[in-house]
């Protein structure tokens, strides 16, 4: 997009093939501008720091990232007392009219993930997808099933068998970014 402002990280760091990070975008819409965060990383640690503050677990539980399970790495395992859970962060960027949707692209590894989480029920484990929406202004969630209709498919049969699919959008800054409230879905 033309004339598009741009937030970036420059890097001193001689070994990378760039000298700058992408980290948030704005996006001139019908409702004034959002604040897009772009950074494909940040999703994780803003998710690890709301499970430390949030209700979903007590102040007790033990919270693990990247824990493996059958032929998947989860993003997190979280343990506490009796409750045992898998849970998986997806990252939001994709937004048109106040709806946002998850994937932008194909994402085979994606599905697999979804199919994982159901697996986990079977074993007795519970099983979340989070949606992290990178921006605030928004309305809705959808899976984009136009570009990845088995995703969209896979997700669907997840939630109907007990997968805990969860939405939330965030406050953005140029240099911070913090889960705020649930979406529908």
């Amino acid at each position: 997009m033309p004339n598009a402002k741009v937030y970036l990280f420059v890097s001193d760091n001689p070994n990378r093939k760039t000298k700058y990070d992408l980290i948030a975008v704005e996006k001139v819409t019908d409702r004034g501008v959002l604040l897009v965060n772009m950074d494909s990383q940040i999703p994780n640690d803003v998710v690890a720091e709301w499970l430390h503050k949030n209700e979903l677990f007590s102040q007790n539980a033990v919270i693990k990232r990247e824990v493996k399970f059958g032929n998947s790495r989860f993003d997190f395992y979280v343990e506490d007392g009796e409750r045992k859970a898998f849970i998986e962060v997806k990252g939001v960027t994709l937004e048109n009219y106040g709806i946002v949707s998850f994937p932008d692209a194909p994402t085979e590894r994606g599905v697999k993930h979804i199919n994982e989480l159901v697996s986990c029920l079977e074993q007795g484990f519970e099983a979340y997808i989070i949606f992290v929406v990178q921006m605030k202004g928004v309305h809705r969630f959808e899976p984009n099933a136009e570009h990845h209709k088995a995703f969209a498919d896979a997700l669907k049969y997840a939630k109907q068998n007990g997968v805990k699919v969860l939405v939330y959008d965030c406050l953005v800054t140029p240099d911070s970014i913090v889960i705020d409230e649930k979406i529908e879905y």
